[in-house]
């Protein structure tokens, strides 16, 4: 899928996971391939919730041929495959987002080659926007017990694969939702759906020191 027309709405996640290499042949071309994303692994993001992809979250945009590209350093101008050209199969397992990346002859995807032979870049990071209402699932139950609420993913559009470098990235990066306006945006949501005169109060929700926090998490498979 090509960039969103509304890239604030787009979001990345980095995870380090030792299954990203290269893979030699005798006689092929070197081709890398690893998890971009790992299903059911909980992660914290910027203190505002907590966050799980769930099985099935790739299925629908690998069934209809998203048209996703790999990146080096999640930068167009680092092209290292692309789903409509063949040069990027994705794969949907038990354990997630599978990925090869049929590299290009160039200068820059033999340096990205090397970097992963050498253990250098060790980081895939993916990037997507939640597809639709029912793209994401919030569960506050835990709150009471001082937990974060609990976000799980569940159906995104896919925009691109990386490995990268610095799995974290700077507030101020265009295109990247903030973890706050993540949550509001789920508060927003639920205005008007809580019936009046339950007699219950509404957990109080505590506030991150950082709230300019970028949703980018490393996940220590």
């Amino acid at each position: 899928m090509s960039q969103p027309k509304d890239d604030t709405r787009l979001e990345r996640r980095s995870m380090q996971v030792r299954e990203l290499r290269v893979k030699s042949e005798d006689g092929d071309a070197d081709r890398i391939e690893g998890y971009a994303a790992v299903f059911n692994e909980e992660t914290v993001i910027g203190e505002w919730f907590r966050e799980v992809i769930r099985p099935g979250a790739f299925a629908r945009a690998i069934k209809e041929k998203q048209d996703v590209r790999a990146l080096f350093n999640h930068s167009a101008d680092h092209v290292l495959g692309r789903t409509k050209s063949g040069t990027l199969e994705l794969e949907e397992n038990k354990k997630g987002l599978w990925i090869e990346i049929d590299p290009p002859d160039t200068q820059a995807a033999r340096d990205v080659l090397e970097l992963i032979s050498r253990g250098d870049v060790s980081e895939m990071s993916f990037a997507f926007t939640v597809h639709g209402p029912d793209g994401d699932k919030w569960d506050e139950t835990e709150i009471k017990d001082g937990k974060l609420p609990l976000r799980e993913i569940r159906d995104v559009d896919l925009h691109d694969v990386s490995p990268v470098t610095y799995p974290a990235y700077e507030g101020t990066e265009v295109g990247l939702r903030s973890a706050e306006s993540i949550y509001q945006d789920h508060i927003q949501s639920l205005e008007g759906q809580v019936p009046e005169g339950d007699g219950e109060s509404e957990p109080e929700r505590q506030v991150p020191s950082d709230p300019d926090f970028v949703v980018e998490e490393i996940l220590n498979l």
